[in-house]
């Protein structure tokens, strides 16, 4: 029998991005931090547990010798939505393999890896399992596999689902492990599982697959979140669970106390928390019980940060497509989700509200506190060309009863194993492949830009947007968060930094911005041109007029129709 207290384990995490779980950096997802809990509460030593994501190791060869050397190698990941990732690439199978021949110990996979793999991170793409020569391949809960195969001394085990009495004590014991993470500390979101499990059934989606909800309790969230503070984390975001109204709750029906208890805790542990957002809320639950639910999105309203985003899955708005793919909400039960979120967390930080927070968050210049998403799937059975007019036709609504969405989610299916789903989705997609192209374009030039300056006008100010990447002679940067804004900056920044920034501009999907605050005496001609109604001509003229003392002599050279103190501070003009 192996002694665990003189194991060597090595974890990768080739990253994972499911319906109800993201883990692509700057996001680590669940599967890493509850695997390490799990190999400690099996007996080996936290400091004999070393951790690394494929980008490390694409980067460093020498890393790979962590792989080589473990006892024990793990290899978590899987892709079963198709997506388009800034902060890390996904591991490919062929990457998959070649850890699995680098590796001299016992060899595990699992993670959604276990739904299938595809060629190709794809819409469309028909995907099948392969076990991609590991050993051990875990075909229910990855850390469950990873206790037991520690406990029967590396020799094997059942394949079975964690219970939650386990992932109280894995969650916590597993904190640890962000501290390896590169991006640990300043670029770094927790994503945080509340529950998993779906109590609806559709046709597409693989989260039924983990069957009927299964809560945590607040105190067990509430606990990881302390445990993760205490290693340096900031950033967390409640995305894993079908719903964030139904927890605490029977899985459907929405239950305030519970939410209150997990917000209230999560401000009490980490009363310095840079990021608390969420991903998925059920707009059907808003329609089904809509004051009980009104009281729920009061409470995240005021324990969250700004530019939280409520993920809805509408995914057609086509009553065919609705009723042949199992779909639980209409458009019209979805419209009305919309308008009551917007009522309840459509506000901005510094609003006179009875409701607002106190977390210091008081100025109105910023994203509002909580608005929905919207998720519009393609390739489902039952779609035809006219699908495309009603998902437009209900977008279209939204927007010209002046709402706001922060996102538009466009996308294809993927059919996986164990899911209605067939190859028919893939011909679907294929057959609208020009059709669903030029739809998207319209959605983002009629819907996304116009609804982008709406939410985020000229003047919003983005706090701690973190710098990742440079492209066309500009610095490209996001806020953490749920899907944050991408912003274009003029100049090449240095990567890596945090900087705040003022919005002057909008494209389809992303915001161009200037630092806050604006520094006028000594902004490029670029920056200064970037700004509203000022253009090359007058920015040449502001440059010729420096030194500025006050926004009164800048307002004389430009357009005194601009509000220039939304860009700047009087200290920024007379540092």
């Amino acid at each position: 029998m192996t002694d665990p207290s003189s194991l060597t384990v090595t974890i990768v995490d080739g990253y994972v991005d499911e319906p109800a779980h993201f883990g692509v950096p700057p996001y680590i997802s669940t599967y890493p931090r509850f695997t390490a809990g799990a190999l400690v509460d099996a007996g080996v030593p936290a400091q004999q547990i070393t951790y690394h994501t494929i980008d490390e190791l694409r980067e460093d060869r020498q890393k790979w010798g962590d792989v080589a050397r473990a006892d024990l190698f793990i290899y978590v990941g899987g892709m079963t939505v198709p997506g388009k990732y800034v902060g890390g690439t996904p591991a490919e199978p062929d990457e998959v393999k070649e850890l699995a021949w680098t590796a001299d110990g016992v060899t595990l996979l699992g993670g959604p890896v276990r739904f299938g793999v595809g060629e190709e991170n794809a819409g469309g793409v028909e995907t099948e399992r392969k076990d991609l020569d590991y050993q051990f391949v875990a075909k229910g809960d990855i850390e469950a596999a990873a206790f037991d195969l520690v406990e029967n001394g590396l020799e094997g085990f059942n394949n079975r689902m964690r219970d939650n009495s386990e992932l109280d004590r894995w969650a916590e014991y597993g904190a640890f492990i962000v501290e390896q993470h590169p991006n640990h500390p300043e670029h770094l979101i927790c994503e945080m599982e509340t529950s998993r499990g779906c109590a609806y059934r559709c046709s597409f989606c693989t989260e039924p697959l983990y069957g009927n909800p299964a809560f945590r309790t607040a105190d067990s969230v509430v606990r990881e979140v302390e445990a993760l503070y205490s290693r340096g984390a900031r950033h967390y975001r409640l995305g894993r669970q079908a719903d964030i109204l139904a927890f605490g709750g029977d899985g459907e029906a929405p239950n305030p106390d519970a939410l209150r208890r997990l917000y209230g805790g999560i401000r009490e542990v980490a009363p310095d928390l840079g990021t608390l957002h969420l991903d998925n809320m059920n707009p059907i639950t808003i329609a089904r019980w809509p004051e009980e639910s009104r009281e729920c999105i009061r409470i995240i309203a005021k324990h969250n940060t700004p530019g939280d985003t409520a993920a809805f899955g509408l995914e057609s708005a086509d009553p065919v497509v609705q009723e042949e793919n199992n779909l639980n909400v209409s458009a019209e039960e979805c419209f009305q989700a919309v308008k009551i979120v917007n009522e309840e967390a459509g506000w901005r930080p510094g609003e006179d509200r009875s409701d607002a927070p106190t977390h210091g968050e008081q100025a109105a210049n910023r994203l509002p506190k909580l608005l929905p998403g919207i998720n519009l799937l393609h390739g489902l059975k039952g779609e035809t060309r006219e699908t495309y007019e009603h998902n437009k036709q209900f977008l279209k609504r939204v927007y010209d009863e002046g709402l706001m969405v922060r996102r538009i989610n466009i996308r294809q299916v993927m059919a996986f194993a164990g899911t209605e789903m067939s190859t028919t989705g893939a011909q679907i997609a294929q057959d609208h492949k020009e059709l669903f192209q030029t739809y998207k374009r319209e959605v983002r030039a009629e819907i996304d830009q116009p609804m982008l300056r709406r939410l985020a006008p000229a003047g919003t100010i983005l706090p701690d947007v973190h710098l990742e990447y440079h492209q066309d002679g500009r610095t490209f940067g996001r806020q953490l968060g749920t899907y944050p804004l991408l912003v274009g900056i003029p100049g090449e920044r240095e990567l890596g930094s945090i900087i705040d920034v003022a919005i002057v501009d909008h494209g389809y999907r992303s915001v161009t911005g200037v630092p806050y605050p604006f520094d006028f005496n000594n902004a490029s001609m670029n920056e200064l041109s970037t700004l509203p109604r000022v253009g090359k001509q007058r920015a040449g003229d502001l440059i010729v007029g420096r030194p500025y003392k006050n926004l009164e002599e800048i307002s004389a050279v430009v357009d005194p129709s601009v509000d220039l103190s939304a860009f700047t501070t009087t200290d920024a003009l007379n540092k």
